[in-house]
């Protein structure tokens, strides 16, 4: 019988011990560690080692040694060039967070709450991508049943009446979840779909490319049967065989927490077991070339559960977040080998599933004919993606006391910091003022360039004016009282303009181009104040005094200094 050897593992940082603490000396988490015993690696999946991996199926790799012989160092140069174009999903908000689509053999790990549509949008990009290559869904948490169930109720595969029930044998037709038309999108037209990885006794099939989308699908739909694949399966080595002998270009484990290595004593969902499945995963995919979705749940305090070594086994982490009283979905991208961090794709639960939202900004902004004091508007940056957010504000005399603060969708700490640097340096006595401030949609505004926007709709509900509908801010607030610059401000300009804003205050020193809007820069919080918020109540429609000039840059008239 092979020795056990007791351990402690914290499940928040991964840190191992050999006794108990009450608090973890690493991490300083109190009641995290939990009791480990470890035994022999099963002789089954010890075949699945890096140190015993298969012969490469691609002899112009030189990081390849036969079998038996250990792996020698080489130079970087002596790589063969291997380029490899991304497969796309089928959805472009996906293949955006994504970097530009699926890149084959990578490990992608998506997480969020429970029932906010993880199973759901990974089962219809599997149906999608079914239609031209190999895909296997491991379901962990469901029978097969319940599977079917759920696919019917999304209008993935075939519908009931299409089923004959004696044999099993089914219509082919196309999904009912068809991708909107996405024309002009960079990341959706340059993607072009790869034949999947069929035996050779199969006939191959034909594709044409869909419309101007850039995806592809089978030339003749009606004769191709969906390469979906089910597997209701909790144990390991079953997965890694079925990988193995079945060769999908894209499996999906739902989920990491309920699957299990037999040879550990510890319960599915530990951090033992968490991390030798994903260790096990990750090797398969990697020598396979197989993409890997693999579902995580999440703790009570919204993080990834599991150790943190789980996020960085993989290749891409994702989490899928949202408002359980809202319909949009926002998936965004936590950590990323292959594109850009914090990227974010948004998504709208409807009766048939998750469907694409194109144009997110016009989610995120308000009713600008019904805009009320306390109102702005700014450009938040989402990774790559310039997305318009209407920010709200209302200032009242304080129940209480003392004052109350409460922010929703913006950094509470940063709205403290704006609320002094507005009493100190403009002279606003807000001290005794609660101050409530919220984003539109519930986005999550927390880059410093909405300072400006959060600064003026709280002036503008203290002083009950009006801002322009047709005015964007941009702009960070420094504890002097100055308006520092931003990034991108060019791209966040072109967004607004796009979308109908007539002009832009923002910080003095950037020029960006051209774009048709009227262009105020100010150096100083006052100054934005001054060319934003009329002297005036203003209503809808009425121009004020800085945007009725035809010039497409003005200059503060400091003239119309407010007395607050």
């Amino acid at each position: 019988m092979p020795k056990q050897r007791i351990q402690y593992v914290c499940h928040e940082c991964g840190a191992e011990f050999p006794q108990y603490f009450g608090r973890c000396p690493s991490c300083h988490a109190w009641n995290s560690l939990e009791e480990q015993i470890e035994t022999q690696t099963s002789p089954s999946l010890q075949r699945f080692s890096w140190s015993t991996l298969k012969e490469e199926k691609d002899a112009s790799r030189v990081d390849s040694p036969s079998k038996g012989q250990p792996r020698s160092s080489f130079k970087l140069s002596q790589i063969a060039d291997q380029t490899q174009s991304r497969m796309s999903s089928g959805y472009g908000e996906l293949d955006r967070v994504l970097g530009g689509g699926i890149v084959p053999g990578s490990l992608v790990l998506i997480g969020g709450e429970p029932g906010i549509g993880k199973s759901t949008l990974l089962l219809q990009v599997a149906n999608t991508l079914s239609q031209r290559t190999r895909v296997l869904y491991v379901s962990a948490e469901e029978s097969g049943q319940q599977v079917k169930l759920r696919s019917q109720r999304l209008g993935v595969g075939p519908k009931p009446e299409d089923v004959d029930f004696h044999n099993g044998d089914s219509k082919p037709q196309e999904s009912s979840l068809q991708n909107p038309d996405r024309e002009g999108d960079p990341f959706t037209e340059e993607l072009k779909s790869q034949k999947p990885k069929t035996p050779s006794s199969q006939p191959e099939k034909t594709e044409k490319t869909n419309g101007s989308n850039g995806h592809s699908s089978p030339e003749n739909v009606e004769e191709t049967e969906p390469e979906l694949y089910l597997l209701p399966e909790t144990d390991l080595e079953m997965i890694l065989r079925e990988l193995e002998s079945l060769q999908p270009q894209l499996a999906i484990i739902d989920s990491i927490q309920t699957i299990f290595f037999s040879s550990l004593t510890s319960a599915p969902g530990s951090v033992a077991q968490v991390r030798e499945c994903t260790s096990a995963l990750m090797q398969v995919a990697k020598r396979e070339n197989i993409t890997l979705f693999v579902v995580g749940h999440v703790t009570k305090d919204g993080a990834l559960a599991g150790p943190r070594v789980l996020e960085h086994l993989v290749d891409t982490v994702l989490y899928f977040e949202g408002d359980r009283f809202a319909s949009h979905r926002l998936l965004r991208s936590m950590k990323n080998r292959f594109g850009a961090t914090h990227e974010i794709g948004v998504f709208e639960m409807v009766a048939d599933g998750l469907m694409e939202v194109l144009n997110p900004s016009e989610l995120f902004l308000g009713n600008r004919e019904e805009f009320a004091p306390g109102t702005s508007t700014v450009v938040s940056m989402e990774g790559t993606r310039p997305i318009v957010v209407e920010l709200q504000a209302l200032v009242s005399p304080a129940s209480f006391g003392s004052a109350r603060r409460a922010a929703t969708g913006v950094d509470s700490s940063r709205l403290l910091q704006i609320l002094a640097v507005l009493e100190k340096r403009v002279g606003i006595p807000l001290s005794k003022l609660d101050a409530y401030v919220a984003s539109v949609g519930g986005l999550k505004v927390e880059e410093p360039a909405a300072d400006l926007g959060i600064a003026i709709a709280i002036v503008a509900s203290f002083r009950d004016r009006m801002v322009d509908p047709r005015t964007i801010l941009l702009g960070e607030v420094g504890l002097g009282g100055q308006v520092r610059p931003v990034s991108q401000l060019e791209l966040r300009l072109r967004e607004a303009a796009k979308l109908g804003f007539k002009r832009a205050i923002i910080p003095k020193g950037q020029n960006p181009a051209d774009l048709g809007m009227q262009i105020i820069p100010v150096g100083k919080v006052l100054d934005a104040i001054i060319a934003s918020i009329p002297s005036q109540p203003a209503t809808m429609g009425s121009p004020t005094p800085a945007s009725s000039s035809e010039a497409s840059s003005s200059e503060v008239d400091h003239s119309e200094v407010p007395d607050f």
